[in-house]
């Protein structure tokens, strides 16, 4: 979404999905461009493709029904599953002397939101390539019955990244939204209601990033812009007193790890001091746990599921979940919003309020509103832009992750941790956090997982609603260990 937004805007409209061929042919031609000149991804390279080739020819035999449910660490994964479908799948089906019918692509589920700041263009494009939108934040009837409409009609199979959004790491899974499972339980059933013997399966795809070269260089250097950003001198953010134990890392990594504490503790501070001072709300204290913080998610900066390792380490977790959480709360007091759900669900809502406020169905046709109302209006939308913002930044901090550095201090985590607290501190600036710096060249693996049998549950998920929830949270449970599974 763009950084200001200060004028009310008519509603946002569903983009159907109108695949053209022709268009996927150009998109497929220009992939090898693209993928040199606008990401660092030198190499994609995919193993247990003969799973995938096996699940097309079934599919194009009208045997099955299936849907790809992919990791999604990173805003370039698109890229990958699109050179998957362009070139790898059809390579292996050569070689295996499976001949596939083209084109070999799939329909995709992607955020209404991302057109808002990556360009009409995009959702223009997204379209013709077989996408259909999803609001997020709320029951979206349309997006769901075109989606739903997809999988069981569409000519092509259904790809969706389960986590709902990128996380930012390769070795940590987030909790998988039940939007997949439910799709695959829809699809069971409209195949039963139309007398259809199809099986409907879920194949897990997993996504790695691996540098070419360690960046270590190219870490210091972005280490040293955040410092200088946030005002924090060398000297001050590798003195690491307070920080936790890093028994295990010597030399670069250890002073590299010093520097991350030292800016996220200094960084926490400041926006402790911001919330208090501005906005008048009282943070617990550093020594004990904040009301409530058995509610707050545990995957943070700097805090795992693994008991903290020192005093220092369980009072900063305890300082940020209170942070977190102050943060949303000043966006659900403005909206009147209620504090339910895991962080990730209360940032849907308020996504979703803001929305409301900016796009706004009263406005379809504003030839019939007074200036007096539209001004009104536009200080509304205005206002919910910036109260959008506390919600924007705590999705930032929620990618962050310290202990995931210290359990493996790999430069791939060293580089997404402190790429991740760039992003913060870019929003935190009004800078767009999806101008990225580049830290090098890399890598990709993609894993192709066993495919999970949805019509094989349908007898627990038809029994009765209790039973129908039951499922899906068996089957999400599932597929998350899938997922995890399957990273290296």
């Amino acid at each position: 979404m763009p950084s200001t937004i200060d004028r009310v805007q008519p509603p946002l409209e569903f983009i159907p999905p109108a695949f053209n061929p022709l268009v996927l042919r150009v998109a497929q031609g220009l992939l090898p461009l693209w993928l040199r000149s606008r990401t660092a991804i030198t190499r994609i390279q995919a193993s247990n493709v003969e799973e995938l080739v096996d699940c097309y020819r079934q599919f194009q035999a009208g045997k099955i029904r299936f849907l790809m449910a992919f990791r999604h660490p990173s805003t370039d994964d698109p890229f990958c599953m699109a050179h998957l479908h362009s070139s790898i799948l059809p390579r292996v089906a050569k070689q295996q002397g499976v001949a596939l019918q083209h084109p070999i692509h799939a329909h995709f589920i992607y955020d209404r939101g991302i057109p808002l700041w990556a360009g009409s263009q995009i959702g223009w494009l997204y379209s013709r390539l077989g996408g259909t939108p999803i609001h997020r934040g709320k029951v979206d009837r349309t997006g769901l019955r075109s989606a739903r409409s997809l999988f069981v009609d569409g000519k092509l199979p259904l790809a969706a990244a389960p986590e709902g959004a990128t996380n930012g790491h390769n070795e940590v899974i987030s909790p998988l939204e039940p939007g997949v499972a439910q799709l695959g339980f829809w699809c069971v059933e409209d195949l039963l209601k139309a007398d259809r013997s199809e099986q409907v399966l879920i194949v897990p795809m997993g996504i790695q990033y691996r540098y070419v070269t360690p960046p270590w260089q190219q870490i210091e250097q972005l280490m040293s812009q955040l410092e200088a950003d946030s005002g924090l001198s060398v000297a001050e953010s590798s003195k690491g007193t307070e920080t936790p134990s890093i028994k295990g890392l010597q030399g670069r990594e250890a002073a590299l790890y010093h520097r991350l504490y030292s800016l996220g503790e200094h960084v926490l501070t400041l926006m402790e001091e911001f919330y208090t001072r501005f906005y008048h709300h009282t943070l617990p204290t550093q020594s004990a746990p904040p009301s409530g913080a058995e509610d707050l998610p545990e995957q943070n900066i700097f805090q795992s599921d693994q008991p903290p390792v020192s005093q220092a380490d369980q009072a900063f977790t305890h300082r940020l979940r209170a942070l977190l959480d102050v943060a949303l709360q000043v966006a659900e007091q403005y909206f009147d919003l209620q504090a339910k759900g895991s962080l990730i669900d209360r940032c849907r809502r308020l996504e979703q309020a803001g929305w409301d406020r900016i796009y706004r169905e009263d406005f379809r046709n504003p030839e019939g509103v007074s200036l007096l109302e539209r001004g009104l209006a536009d200080r509304v939308a205005e206002e919910a832009n910036l109260r959008m913002w506390h919600m924007r930044l705590v999705e930032s901090f929620v990618a962050v992750t310290g202990r995931y550095v210290l359990e493996k201090p790999t430069a791939e985590r060293f580089a997404e941790t402190t790429l991740l607290m760039w992003d913060m501190i870019s929003r935190i600036k009004g800078n767009s956090p999806f101008q990225r710096p580049q830290l090098g060249k890399q890598t990709v693996q993609m894993t192709i997982g066993q495919p999970i049998s949805v019509t094989d549950r349908w007898g627990a998920y038809s029994a009765d609603r209790r039973g129908a929830k039951q499922a899906i949270a068996d089957l999400t449970q599932d597929l998350q260990i899938a997922l995890e599974s399957m990273i290296q």
